[in-house]
């Protein structure tokens, strides 16, 4: 009985793994070709890797407190934590985001430029539709989409950035042109971040200008997510990379053609364009910031005295970056800093920007001095209008955040060609000693806070903390920071 059942079950256990390696085989097959032939940014979040999810995964709740568009806080310090896990992969040089080539027509070419983003390009009879957020090509013969925005692994920036697609033209019902241009059409978003500082330049002020630079004032801002006053604030920037007005596209009931097109920018570093991804011949953060001066008006290209040497006439200026105490990172000592480095023979300034500065003077104030000092925040994105051979000196708040300090403002400050000192504050120097008590993890054990997530370290360390630099030990800085500026002739 049990030879005979056996016998008879053979066939069927054979028929049974014939079809489990057909089905596995039609799974493997089905996802090479969906690996091959999908097109870029389906969804927001196709291409994010696990690695990204897990470290997203502690800031991703608390990026929305994060964010205060009014003081243009705190978002910057999130991303320093994604940009932290992921800078050795930003290196890598960009790749094909996908194949979109079929037959040997020609077809737009969707790079994943970083791994912070992707860039489509179109070239042909194209026509823009805004208000559905649009661009049709007759040179395609499928769909693509993307977020032009360049932090494309962030679900709660992309959640604030419009999709848009890339469509073959209707042969039959295809849009009437109502406005033709000769220049690019450039889709970019000003959604996300915009309006935190080092959002505005990081994510969508340098990449614009790292895909616009080459076009040579030939491009025209297509602006999705469009913000009135966010564009008046560096309405001088965008003047100066194109000749061309800007678009709010979203409300535009135009049909705009044009014979090339580029939706999303291209991100390089923070703060950065890496000259050795530009086109031939490369450009660099060097040639931003002068793009900056001319769109500002800014005199000064180096710290330089004005006449032989630094003298009564002309002394090296020192700039505070400061902020109100309720807004957490403040200098509580201020004035007496201020009079210490009036002592050593600084001209001293004080700035605080906000939400309502008017960015052509402020920077004009940024761009008059040789040294500028800030607790770590927005505010220390201001260093773009510092003239070549000044001083950044950043005030690192307690509470082990080197780390972050390191990748928002320290590397960029190299291709600013600026100088960078750093002054960490020691526990003696913060108020947080006048909160907790002296055996509270806070304050004895900083990295066990940081073990409970983003939202736990900015509360404490950034939200709660203001500062009481000791000024002997500031004064050895600030000291260092003057024999680090150009002297004259005497250098």
């Amino acid at each position: 009985m049990k030879t005979r059942s056996s016998a008879r079950g053979e066939p069927r256990r054979l028929g049974n793994a014939a079809l489990l390696a057909l089905m596995l085989c039609s799974v493997v097959a089905l996802s090479l070709i969906r690996g091959r032939f999908a097109p870029i940014g389906s969804t927001a979040g196709d291409a994010i890797k696990s690695e990204d999810d897990a470290a997203a995964a502690a800031v991703a709740v608390s990026k929305a407190a994060a964010v205060n568009v009014d003081t243009g806080d705190g978002a910057d310090e999130a991303a320093a934590e994604a940009a932290a896990e992921e800078k050795d992969k930003e290196e890598v040089q960009p790749k094909p985001a996908a194949d979109g080539s079929r037959g040997g027509a020609a077809k737009p070419v969707c790079y994943e430029t970083s791994r912070r983003s992707d860039t489509c390009e179109a070239a042909g009879d194209v026509r823009v539709l805004g208000s559905s957020q649009t661009v049709y090509v007759d040179s395609l013969d499928r769909e693509w989409k993307t977020k032009p925005y360049c932090r494309k692994h962030d679900n709660f920036a992309l959640a604030h950035v419009k999709e848009w697609s890339l469509k073959p033209l209707p042969s039959g019902a295809a849009p009437q042109c109502t406005v033709n241009s000769s220049a690019t059409a450039f889709v970019l978003s000003t959604g996300g971040f915009t309006g935190n500082p080092f959002h505005d330049y990081t994510d969508v002020l340098i990449p614009a200008f790292i895909t616009a630079h080459p076009l040579r004032g030939e491009v025209q801002f297509l602006v999705s997510s469009y913000k009135s006053w966010w564009m008046n604030r560096y309405i001088q920037i965008f003047q100066q990379m194109s000749r061309h007005e800007v678009v709010d596209i979203d409300a535009d009931d135009e049909v705009r053609c044009y014979r090339n097109v580029v939706v999303g920018p291209t991100f390089h570093r923070e703060l950065g364009v890496d000259a050795s991804k530009s086109p031939s011949p490369g450009y660099s953060t060097a040639d931003f910031r002068k793009m900056l001066r001319d769109a500002f008006g800014l005199e000064r290209a180096t710290a330089t005295p004005s006449g032989d040497r630094w003298d009564i006439r002309r002394r090296p200026r020192l700039l505070i970056i400061s902020r109100r105490p309720s807004r957490g990172r403040a200098f509580m000592n201020e004035r007496a800093m201020a009079d210490m480095a009036a002592s050593l023979g600084f001209d001293v300034r004080i700035g605080e920007p906000d939400s309502s500065t008017d960015t052509s003077k402020f920077a004009r104030l940024v761009n008059s001095a040789d040294v500028m000092v800030g607790v770590h925040g927005a505010g220390l994105t201001n260093m773009v209008f510092l003239p070549a051979g000044a001083v950044v000196v950043q005030v690192v708040p307690y509470g082990r955040l080197e780390w972050l300090a390191r990748n928002t403002f320290a590397e960029p400050s190299a291709g600013m060609e600026v100088h960078y000192l750093e002054y960490v504050v020691q526990l003696d120097e913060t108020t947080l000693s006048e909160q907790y008590p002296s055996d509270h993890p806070v304050l004895r054990d900083p990295m066990a806070i940081h073990k409970q997530g983003w939202n736990a370290l900015k509360t404490t360390y950034l939200d709660k903390q203001n500062v009481r630099p000791h000024l002997g030990r500031l004064k050895n800085t600030f000291l260092q920071a003057l024999k680090m500026l150009p002297h004259g002739r005497d250098d």
